[in-house]
């Protein structure tokens, strides 16, 4: 899609990736109108630098009449299926992309689109980083959030473009996809997750699997080794598969041999690093690890490339961070893990007696298969929306009343010289907070005793 002079485009959702949708419409030609229900002072700010760019912007509402005017309908992410909008636009036999989908269009370079239940935010970035250490030109965005790197439309404005785009992508964005089509496509792993947002987990599923559309026979897909809901995810999707797994299983091509991260080319083994030099905590991020590597190597990123890229990764914030160590006591920020598979991951990583931090608004998944077996569980601190719940499904827990803050005080004085006291809620922030970044912030500052 070269411009879009003359056409009618209309943007819903004033967001960080909606404000992006807006720009790169406006800066090819387009005749934009976006709206949110939001009237906050955030919004009202980003509606008077659109409507400065030329848009009309309304806040507080939006225009059915208008938007079903338009010739082309942009989402934002955080715009649920089920909103009244959406059903309205249907019912007028409206249809609607994605903000991704979107971008996708006016790209100019080859693309590796990262997806997957968890781990996707530090695939993406930590494939970044191979590829920059690489001396290659990367963009990198999409739902990455939190700061850490622009949505896919601000990247379709780059007047240069690069040698690969690197996007995460949501099961939601994927949702509203029509052409978009990676050349290397990464499936980090599957399990059940926004279950408040799908009406069952097969739906979830079905967005993921969204990524596979627009298969042809020179795609590449780089996909966990023995996980047989992700089998039936690609299905008999065309393309070139390749498998990354912590352990060496027939046919897989990135995997840990005596503690080393490997990878096979050829029939040929080559060492990459051993896994305690990796510097990002937890077993998973081993596998994260092995998915960017593969990737990278898929693309044509030399082998000692690769190795360095992997001794100078840094860990990303919220993410396991370790963020203090305090008379003995070490604390670990994994606020980003908003469902129980996370959780659990990060349970099935740390080897030293945990007092785990749970709590926030559940996504209405069962919480009993939470801890796994022999894990090193010193206390269960339970609280927030879903503190009650946890306490009735999550053997040990207690529950804590009041703010993160006393939840944190009541964990310091259990935790002993040689624990670890973990804040990984296994559910999303918005009892309390606006994100899962204000509350981790929190949780890193009380750590420290900054606060």
């Amino acid at each position: 899609m070269s411009g879009l002079s003359g056409a009618h485009i209309a943007v819903i959702g004033l967001g960080a990736s909606g404000v992006a949708a807006a720009r790169l419409a406006l800066d090819k030609g387009g005749d934009v109108y976006v709206s949110d229900l939001c009237i906050e002072p955030k919004a009202a700010a980003r509606r008077t630098d659109l409507r400065a760019r030329g848009a009309r912007v309304e806040l507080g509402g939006h225009d059915i009449e208008r938007l079903a005017r338009s010739d082309m309908v942009v989402v934002s992410p955080g715009i649920p299926p089920h909103a009244p909008v959406l059903r309205a636009l249907q019912d007028c036999g409206v249809g609607w992309i994605s903000e991704p989908e979107f971008a996708f269009r006016f790209f100019s370079g080859p693309l590796v689109a990262v997806t997957g239940t968890n781990g996707k935010t530090t695939t993406t970035l930590l494939l970044g980083h191979l590829l920059e250490e690489a001396g290659l030109r990367v963009a990198v965005g999409g739902n990455v959030g939190g700061g850490l790197a622009p949505p896919a439309s601000e990247l379709a404005l780059l007047q240069h473009p690069p040698d690969w785009y690197v996007l995460e992508i949501s099961s939601f964005q994927l949702s509203g996809i029509e052409t978009f089509s990676p050349q290397v496509g990464v499936l980090t792993n599957l399990s059940p997750d926004h279950l408040d947002w799908y009406p069952c987990l097969e739906a979830y599923y079905a967005d993921k699997a969204k990524i596979f559309d627009n298969a042809d026979d020179q795609s590449i897909w780089v996909l966990p080794a023995g996980d047989d809901s992700v089998g039936s995810l690609i299905g008999d999707a065309p393309g070139n598969r390749f498998y990354f797994g912590e352990f060496e299983e027939s046919g897989s091509h990135a995997f840990l041999t005596d503690g080393i991260l490997t990878l096979r080319a050829e029939d040929h083994l080559k060492p990459l690093l051993e896994a305690e030099e990796l510097s990002l905590l937890g077993r998973h991020n081993i596998r994260n690890a092995l998915a960017a590597s593969l990737a990278a190597h898929l693309v044509g990123v030399q082998d000692e490339s690769i190795m360095t890229g992997l001794r100078t990764a840094t860990p990303l914030p919220h993410r396991l961070e370790l963020v203090a160590d305090r008379n003995g006591v070490i604390w670990v920020n994994d606020s980003k893990a908003t469902n129980v598979a996370a959780t659990r991951s990060a349970l099935e990583s740390l080897l030293l007696p945990t007092v785990l931090l749970l709590g926030g608004v559940d996504k209405g998944e069962d919480f009993r298969a939470l801890v796994p077996p022999g894990a090193n569980i010193r206390a269960i601190l339970a609280y927030g929306a879903a503190g009650p719940r946890i306490v009735r499904e999550v053997g040990k827990a207690v529950l804590v009343e009041g703010d993160l803050e006393s939840v944190i005080q009541r964990a310091a004085t259990l935790a002993e010289p040689g624990d670890l006291i973990l804040l990984s809620p296994a559910c999303s922030s918005f009892d309390m907070f606006d994100n899962y970044e204000e509350r981790g912030r929190l949780f890193t500052a009380l750590a420290c005793g900054s606060v």
